[in-house]
């Protein structure tokens, strides 16, 4: 009986000490602060990051993407990959030969084939990795899914600017902006309404005051922001007053949303050029605000799909 009276009272003893102990308390406040800075995840990126789901091939925004900087984990922002790492593999997914140290974990995955890799900061799941194919010299292919990653711009890219082309859909508008000398990158979104982080199922029913915007980042040193309003002038319909083509509504109207007062200078006076040729022009200018990027598998949409814009052509006006 006495000892079992013993064995009662460490048991005790030990639970008090757990319970008061400075260290176990200090760990249990770590784990749970560790978790604030993760990112709210939508149910598409939740059906990747946590349930290990796939992203269709040639869907993610950062197939074709090819701008200077670190990509980074979507759940927790810790840097993954380095852009001088990625090259193109023509499997539909953006495609690394080598990785940050120490930033990616391996374990085998649920087919019990594959390596899957995972962020060895959260374990948000990334994709799998390959070696054997070939591709590269260091042979080795990490296939990411676009939804898993961000992107960091490099610091020396401070002589980049930024434009913001408003002309119907915003495929259309991409598809032409993005082929363009002196082009860094492009990103389809939002812009202009009153609604944080709009869904594209939101901005089409009308009601958020948000307008399909193209974000252009572009080297002037190569291009001018003049020479790319020109081409968005030319790429659509800048009379029409209520969308763009078959397309109807607030969200495609005709807009630049400058971001400076040159900007705005230089879309005044291709504005006036054009009403001096007869042209009753019916885009309209607002300062840049709050930029929102569209979903993934609307980047890059029309290189993805293989086709052709069908309410955006080039018209050669100045």
């Amino acid at each position: 009986m006495k000892r079992l009276m013993t064995i009662f009272l460490m048991i005790i003893l030990l639970s008090l000490f757990y319970m008061y102990n400075p260290f176990s308390q200090e760990m249990k406040v770590n784990a749970k602060d560790s978790k604030v800075n993760y990112k709210k995840l939508t149910p598409e990126e939740q059906q990747v990051i946590i349930h290990k789901g796939t992203e269709a091939p040639w869907t993610g925004k950062y197939v074709n993407f090819k701008a200077t900087g670190t990509f980074t984990c979507k759940q927790c922002n810790a840097p993954l990959y380095l852009s001088q790492d990625k090259f193109d593999s023509q499997c539909g997914w953006p495609s690394f030969d080598d990785e940050v140290p120490s930033a990616i974990k391996r374990q085998v995955d649920a087919d019990g084939r594959r390596t899957e890799i995972l962020c060895a900061n959260c374990g948000a799941h990334l994709g799998h990795v390959f070696s054997g194919e070939g591709f590269t010299a260091k042979n080795i292919r990490h296939c990411v899914n676009s939804i898993s990653l961000n992107f960091v711009p490099a610091d020396n890219k401070t002589n980049s600017e930024t434009a913001y082309f408003a002309g119907g859909c915003f495929w259309g508008t991409e598809h032409y902006l993005n082929k363009t000398k002196g082009v860094i990158t492009t990103t389809v979104g939002y812009m202009g309404g009153d609604v944080e982080n709009p869904t594209y199922k939101q901005v089409c029913a009308g009601n958020t005051g948000h307008i399909e915007t193209v974000q252009v980042e572009f080297d002037p040193a190569i291009i001018s922001f003049e020479e790319l309003a020109k081409l968005f002038f030319e790429i659509h319909d800048p009379t029409q007053t209520n969308g763009q083509g078959p397309d109807i509504g607030e969200q495609y109207l005709s807009v630049i949303f400058y971001s400076n007062d040159e900007q705005k200078a230089v879309s005044e006076k291709l504005i006036k050029i054009l009403q001096g040729k007869g042209y009753r022009v019916a885009t309209t200018l607002i300062k840049a605000d709050k930029f929102w990027d569209a979903e993934d598998y609307h980047q890059d949409y029309y290189e993805h799909k293989g086709t052709q814009p069908y309410c955006h052509f080039y018209t050669k006006r100045f």
